[in-house]
């Protein structure tokens, strides 16, 4: 049962990343990406990782999708229709990723290698948090800065004058 779950939540986030990505109006982009997270959120979940679920909820989910929401309006970007049609030449680079991710995915599930590396060891929840809020407490708050700086670059390069 669980397996059918898993197999049917991989199937819509698949679909809504792909109709994220090939989206022409922002706003449903967001709207299947949101739709994305939560699958995903519960994948996460029936795997057994509550609290990458309720991260991936919270953080994701919620506060980032919020955040492009409020670029993408603050942006006013103009009507969809009004674009033109893609052609092949703005595709190639998202088939070249999707040729190098199938080969990896194949050289993966071909080899009978251990997914971790050794040297790696399984290490509990706790303990990993701890370690990333201890040792690199800074680290992150830095990488959030860059975060805001690149919103208010978004903003500033995208103003009317």
């Amino acid at each position: 049962m669980e397996a059918t779950v898993f197999y049917i939540l991989a199937a819509i986030l698949l679909i809504g990343t792909l109709c994220a990505i090939t989206a022409r109006q922002a706003v449903r982009a967001i709207v299947y990406l949101v739709v994305s997270f939560f699958a995903l959120a519960l994948m996460f979940y029936l795997l057994g990782a509550p609290l990458i679920a309720a991260f991936e909820v919270i953080i994701y989910a919620g506060a980032i999708m919020v955040l492009f929401l409020f670029v993408i309006m603050m942006l006013e970007l103009e009507s969809p229709e009004k674009l033109p049609k893609p052609r092949f030449s703005d595709w190639w680079p998202a088939l070249a990723l999707v040729v190098v991710v199938v080969g990896a995915l194949a050289v993966l599930l071909l080899s009978h290698v251990r997914a971790v590396p050794p040297g790696f060891t399984d290490i509990p929840v706790r303990q990993f948090a701890y370690t990333l809020f201890k040792q690199y407490g800074v680290a992150v708050e830095i990488v959030s800065m860059q975060l805001l700086f690149a919103l208010v670059g978004a903003l500033y390069l995208g103003r009317h004058k």
